[in-house]
C-alpha cells in the first residue's frame, strides 16, 4: 500500500474523530470558543511534533519565504474558517449530516485543482468525483 493511501486513511480516520469529539465537546459550550481553545492545543501539538522530529530550525526557512509565508498564512485562515463554520454546524446540526456536506470538499479541491494547476481529470476520476457530490448530498438529506 502506498504512503499517501495509508495516510489520506488515517487522514479520514482523525477527521471523523473531530467530527465525534467535537459534537460530543459541544453540547454546552460556545462553537467559536471551543474552535479557538482547538486551534491552541493542536498549535502545541504540532509544535511538539516539529520539536521531536528536529525540524524547529527549518521555520526560519519558511519565514524568510515571504510569498511562502503569504501562501501558508491564507491557508490558515482557510482552515480556520473550515473549523469555525465546521464546529457551528456540528453544534447545530447532526454529525450525520454535516460531515457528508462537508466533504464536497473534495469535489471542489479536485475542480480547483483542475483550474489552478491543470490537473487532469479522467472519465473515470470525473464519475468518482460527480459520485462523491451526489453520495454527499443524499447522505445528508437521509
Amino acid at each position: 500500500m502506498s504512503a499517501w493511501l495509508i495516510y489520506a486513511l488515517l487522514s479520514a480516520i482523525t477527521a471523523a474523530g473531530v467530527a465525534i469529539l467535537g459534537k460530543i465537546g459541544l453540547q454546552s459550550l460556545d462553537a467559536n470558543t471551543a474552535t479557538a481553545i482547538r486551534s491552541v492545543v493542536m498549535a502545541i501539538f504540532l509544535v511538539g511534533v516539529v520539536v521531536v522530529q528536529g525540524k524547529l530550525h527549518l521555520v526560519q526557512t519558511i519565514i524568510q519565504d515571504k510569498k511562502a509565508i503569504f501562501i501558508i498564512a491564507l491557508s490558515g485562515v482557510a482552515g480556520a474558517l473550515s473549523w469555525l463554520f465546521y464546529f457551528m454546524a456540528i453544534k447545530v446540526g447532526k454529525v450525520s449530516q454535516v460531515a457528508p456536506i462537508d466533504k464536497l470538499s473534495v469535489v471542489f479541491a479536485v475542480v480547483f485543482a483542475a483550474i489552478l494547476f491543470g490537473e487532469k481529470i479522467s472519465l473515470w476520476g470525473g464519475v468518482g468525483v460527480a459520485l462523491i457530490a451526489v453520495g454527499a448530498i443524499l447522505v445528508a438529506l437521509n
